[in-house]
């Protein structure tokens, strides 16, 4: 199984981003998340295609994993693909054509992933799986960083994680929020495969260490 490490940017000292996102690429991180809030969607404003831009003039080809907490989301999305974002993911009740948007996002050779907020259930896959390459599951509610995991997401990704294997697609499963060394493991084994975490990286005193002793905590 590959497993993916994504350090969340929303946690990280945004005085000195770009060495903060050096830091953690030199540090052994798979792909970069970028959590974009709209104060509407979500009640917190964060960070848009400006800074991405900004980035990418010294990161031309790091990953990076795109969260639209926006309403609606549409015209962000066409700049973000400008920008050549790896992964787009929307919450499908932020716009009025969910379908046609990750259409959209796939045409453009992106991964296109709907979002899962823990009060969403699961059975809304079902009507988008044909035009899904990842679900994310919100294992805490979006709008702030550093909140605490939401324990019964597990049981949440297990029956995602069975539904989709029933289903005969191939759609992986990222988990975001409260991700630390003492839950990745579980969150993994129940069926996740990226995982974001925020706090628990940028928050530690050593950037290496922690992605590797997170890496060590997943299955084999």
């Amino acid at each position: 199984m590959h497993y993916e490490i994504a350090p969340s940017i929303l946690a990280a000292d945004f005085s000195r981003l770009g060495d903060e996102v050096a830091a953690v690429i030199d540090a052994g991180a798979d792909l970069i998340h970028f959590d974009v809030m709209d104060n509407h969607f979500v009640p917190n404003l964060t960070i848009g295609p400006p800074i991405l831009a900004s980035l990418r003039k010294r990161f031309p080809d790091t990953p990076i994993d795109v969260h639209l907490m926006t309403s609606p989301p549409d015209r962000l999305v066409h700049q973000f693909l400008e920008l050549s974002a790896h992964r787009i993911a929307i919450h499908p009740e932020s716009t009025s054509d969910p379908q046609g948007l990750l259409e959209f996002i796939r045409q453009h050779g992106v991964r296109a992933g709907i979002v899962l907020n823990p009060d969403v259930p699961i059975a809304i896959v079902d009507a988008l799986e044909n035009v899904v390459d990842f679900v994310l599951v919100m294992s805490v509610y979006p709008g702030f960083g550093g909140q605490k995991f939401i324990q019964s997401s597990i049981e949440k990704i297990r029956s995602l994680s069975r539904k989709i294997a029933e289903s005969g697609q191939s759609i992986a499963i990222s988990v975001d929020g409260g991700i630390s060394l003492n839950n990745i493991r579980a969150v993994a084994e129940a069926g996740a495969t990226t995982l974001v975490a925020g706090s628990s990286i940028f928050q530690s005193s050593d950037y290496r260490d922690t992605i590797s002793r997170m890496r060590k905590q997943l299955p084999a």
